[in-house]
Formats: structure tokens, C-alpha cells, sequence
């Protein structure tokens, strides 16, 4: 799943690369002239950071990380 920027702004993670993540978990700040919008996970699975440094300029609708879905142990 990828996780876009919601509108443009500055970036700020939550999470590291590998971490696994629940569904409505926040990944990601983007704020904006004093508007922050936290930036939630979809589904669960394992964080793939596209971009690595934090507090980044990002525009509307950049891809800012990938959800990759966890398979289970029994699958």
C-alpha cells in the first residue's frame, strides 16, 4: 500500500523502516502553516520508507512510504 502526502507541507515520520504497523496507526506528520494532518496506516504490515530524512518538503500526493502486507506464520 502506498502512503501519500495528504497535501504539501513538511514531513515528519513516526515510524522506522521495518517497523510493523496496525491499521489506523499514525506513520507520518505532514504540516503545513501551523495545520498538522497525521497520516495513518491503511491496513497492517511492515514500513518501507520511501524518503529517510524527517522534517523533508514534500508536495500533495508524494509518496512518502509503502505498507507491505505481513503474511502469516500458519499461510
Amino acid at each position: 500500500m502506498k502512503i501519500c502526502a495528504p497535501f504539501a507541507g513538511t514531513a515528519r515520520f513516526l515510524v522506522a523502516d521495518g517497523d510493523e504497523v496496525d491499521t489506523g496507526a499514525a506513520v507520518a506528520v505532514v504540516e503545513a502553516m501551523k495545520l498538522e494532518a497525521p497520516v495513518l496506516a491503511p491496513g497492517p504490515g511492515v514500513v518501507r520508507r520511501s524518503i529517510h530524512e524527517d522534517f523533508v518538503a514534500v508536495a500533495g500526493g508524494d509518496e512518502l512510504l509503502v505498507i507491505e502486507a505481513v503474511r502469516g506464520e500458519d499461510s
